[in-house]
């Protein structure tokens, strides 16, 4: 039996989906407050079989941060696959963050140990792999240093990982797997995801920054592979391409057919829009742009992703190819909410 986390989340449905259709035994648990519509929703962008693949799953309220709902969804399971976590880069949240992504992982790793689990793959990210001067490739042997610039979510990430390296030392089996931004399908109003909304919208402006991207297939396929090898102590970066905000921004918006930025901004700019977004916290308004975003915005980030690639024989999706067909479901998705919206306002009119 296998035990998945953040099921419910862009990378943890599409991990759920790779399981079922290699015909594992998947158990998932979820929080008593989420549904799982969102995963049937993802299952039926893949498959025609929606419903069926999903009862093949069994799902298990509870929450990380519950040590006993842990050990009970833990009973008969052999592998962990550690998807859950909370993203944000509002200080604000900073207790929040710790509580989740830190606490949380502690304790899974001590009822993994308590259970006798063979094996975990935990999810972090490349934020946990710390900063580097501009234009350094950062590789897994990147080591993190203490610093003023790094936001409160990546040190949450890095502390969630000492978690897992001490279950490694206490003799769990672990992997670790470090995703750039992921590119995929899944609500449209949070995370990663949330860049297709953001461009359907209107972005007038873009950065000179430079990060890593890879598809959330890739990285649900790479976290199975990984996790049916014999490999334990090691992670890696999961990362596709390097690409510039820029080229990004330009990408996304002529595959959802809108008109691309023009107008370049530079750190200084940056620096003045969240300043200004923080003075707007007095007047009741919850900032989208805070100084951590501003900053990274004009980083440039290289990863190096040959460790994963020479290790599993591994060819990552193109990321034009990842945004081209995220962008196709965005706006098969817009088209049915236009529809049911229409359909609803028609009723209302026939009902008058």
């Amino acid at each position: 039996m296998i035990l998945v986390t953040g099921g419910t989340g862009l990378a943890g449905s599409h991990l759920l989906l790779e399981l079922i259709k290699q015909g594992e035994s998947v158990r998932a648990l979820k929080r008593n407050d989420n549904s799982i519509e969102k995963v049937k929703k993802t299952f039926s962008l893949y498959v025609t079989n929606t419903d069926e693949l999903i009862d093949k799953i069994e799902w298990v309220d509870g929450d990380i941060l519950d040590l006993f709902s842990l050990e009970d969804a833990l009973k008969d399971v052999e592998q962990i696959y550690h998807c859950a976590g909370k993203v944000s880069f509002d200080k604000r949240d900073s207790s929040s963050l710790l509580r989740v992504n830190q606490n949380g992982t502690a304790n899974l790793v001590n009822a993994a140990l308590v259970s006798g689990i063979r094996k975990i793959c935990h999810v972090s990210s490349v934020s946990a792999l710390g900063k580097t001067q501009q234009g350094e490739t950062i590789t897994e042997n990147h080591f993190w240093k203490t610093s003023r610039q790094n936001s409160i979510y990546a040190i949450s990430k890095y502390a969630a990982e000492r978690e897992i390296w001490r279950g490694s030392e206490e003799g769990l089996e672990v992997v670790v797997i470090n995703p750039s931004i992921i590119i995929g399908p899944g609500d449209w109003t949070s995370g990663s995801t949330r860049l297709f909304s953001t461009i359907w919208n209107g972005v007038p402006a873009y950065t000179n920054g430079i990060g890593g991207y890879v598809d959330v297939r890739d990285v649900a396929k790479c976290m199975v592979q990984l996790m049916n090898s014999d490999i334990s102590g090691q992670r890696y970066i999961i990362s596709a391409e390097n690409r510039s905000f820029e080229n990004i921004i330009k990408t996304i918006a002529k595959a959802l057919n809108k008109k691309p930025p023009t107008l370049r901004l530079y750190p200084w700019m940056g620096e003045v829009g969240w300043m200004a977004e923080h003075v707007l916290r007095f007047f009741g308004r919850t900032p989208t742009l805070t100084k951590e975003i501003a900053r990274s915005a004009f980083h440039q980030y290289y990863y190096d992703n040959s460790k994963i690639k020479k290790t599993l024989n591994f060819d990552f999706i193109s990321i034009d190819k990842a945004i081209n067909d995220t962008a196709k479901i965005f706006l098969d998705d817009l088209l049915i909410n236009r529809k049911s919206v229409k359909k609803k306002q028609q009723k209302v009119r026939k009902s008058e």
